[in-house]
């Protein structure tokens, strides 16, 4: 089992002597006390403008180099390192001598034991020399990945860590710049079909000045995290977002409602938090319905991802229950009996002066009728592309099978 370490490398002049030779030197220790029976070093200069090169070539009879004549990304580097290599697990870390590069074979010990596509080691430990900034974002990064995939890791953006060559594909694409690490970390966590585990390894003061920029690479590791949430589990997010919106709509009405219950009327200058309470919760149903439909859009787009058997969901026992066609009828005809009277006195009279509360009601009551009305059309339609897309997998794969038949 060969395993490639990967350094990417810009403007590191002060450590990167420093980590080749210290890398090189782990090999035996790797080799020893792990599966992997051969180790590559691999040093990216990701358009340098010091001398990092130059030393580094010092080297060059026992590491690959590779020179970027201007700077493409921390993740560019990496990744090309890795396509210009045929090992079986591959492996970066950072240049800035804050890892160890011997912890690579705890890292390839534990991705073997537990059967794992990724490998990474952890800083947030009791003894990490991490500045403060970083590890409070890298807490508010970890929190966000735990709340949106249910599982999560204590650091998002580890520079050390492992993966599984055969496990690429289910990562890719990742982007280029300093946002890969938790792009990778994002996409394994929320990807049913990945298995990432942590490890805490000890984390030392870099060398030489940090190439992170708090606020301009926070906002990508942010999008990083986002993005990987929207593709593999759109449903958390959304559902998310729609419970809140659900619950400023309900806070905004017990004022009326209690006032209502004792003195049977509402005040007029309650009509704002009716108009408002009816657009939060209109809003927290289109983003409840966005979610059920999102999720089973992914499911259908990329079943790889959602192969693992999972609890059925309020909202699919709902809509496969078909209770949206006894809870639509009646959503509509409380809506309409609310403001029943002010027809009627409309068709005698040719005019009406009911109060504006009940039409405010029954705006809400039609408004959520017809959204799961239009949601449960949605999902019949996705039904029906399931169906054809299973027929029309079943076709391909048997015609396959006849024509590998020998004659």
């Amino acid at each position: 089992m060969k395993l490639l370490i990967a350094i990417p490398a810009l403007n590191e002049e002060d450590s990167i002597q420093s980590i080749i030779t210290r890398s090189l030197g782990a090999r035996t220790h790797i080799i020893a006390s792990s599966p992997v029976t051969h180790v590559d070093i691999t040093v990216v200069s990701d358009g340098s403008t010091d001398d990092t090169v130059a030393l580094a070539r010092k080297y060059r009879d026992q590491i690959h180099l590779i020179v970027f004549e201007s700077n493409r990304g921390y993740g560019a580097a990496i990744k090309e390192a890795w396509s210009q290599s045929n090992a079986d697990l591959l492996g970066f870390l950072d240049a800035d001598g804050t890892c160890d590069p011997e912890f690579f074979s705890q890292l390839c010990n534990a991705i073997v034991r537990e059967a794992a596509d990724v490998a990474l080691g952890c800083r947030m430990t009791a003894t990490s020399r991490m500045p403060w900034l970083r590890r409070m974002g890298n807490r508010l990064f970890a929190s966000m990945l735990t709340v949106l995939s249910s599982s999560g890791v204590r650091d998002t953006a580890s520079g050390m860590r492992v993966v599984r060559r055969e496990s690429l594909g289910k990562l890719l694409p990742l982007p280029d710049g300093l946002h890969f690490t938790p792009a990778m970390s994002a996409r394994a966590l929320m990807s049913k079909a990945v298995k990432i585990i942590e490890i805490d390894m000890p984390y030392y003061e870099r060398e030489g000045e940090s190439k992170l920029r708090p606020g301009r690479d926070g906002l990508r590791f942010l999008k990083a995290i986002v993005d990987a949430a929207f593709l593999y589990r759109p449903a958390r997010p959304l559902a998310i977002f729609g419970l809140f919106w659900l619950g400023v709509a309900i806070a905004l009405m017990i004022t009326p409602t209690v006032y209502y219950l004792r003195e049977h009327s509402v005040q007029e200058w309650m009509i704002y938090r009716f108009v408002v309470s009816h657009l939060a919760g209109t809003l927290a149903f289109l983003l409840l319905s966005a979610s059920y439909l999102t999720q089973k859009m992914v499911k259908i787009a990329l079943p790889d991802e959602t192969a693992r058997p999972t609890k059925t969901s309020l909202p699919e026992w709902f809509f496969s229950s078909r209770l949206v066609w006894v809870v639509s009828p009646l959503l509509l005809v409380a809506g309409g009996l609310l403001v029943l009277p002010s027809f009627l006195e409309l068709v005698r009279t040719g005019a009406t002066y009911e109060h504006w509360s009940r039409f405010i009601a029954m705006s809400f009551c039609w408004s959520v009728a017809f959204i799961l009305l239009v949601t449960w059309l949605v999902d019949y339609t996705l039904g029906l592309v399931t169906a054809q897309l299973a027929f029309t997998k079943n076709i391909l794969t048997s015609n396959k099978g006849k024509a590998s038949r020998p004659f």
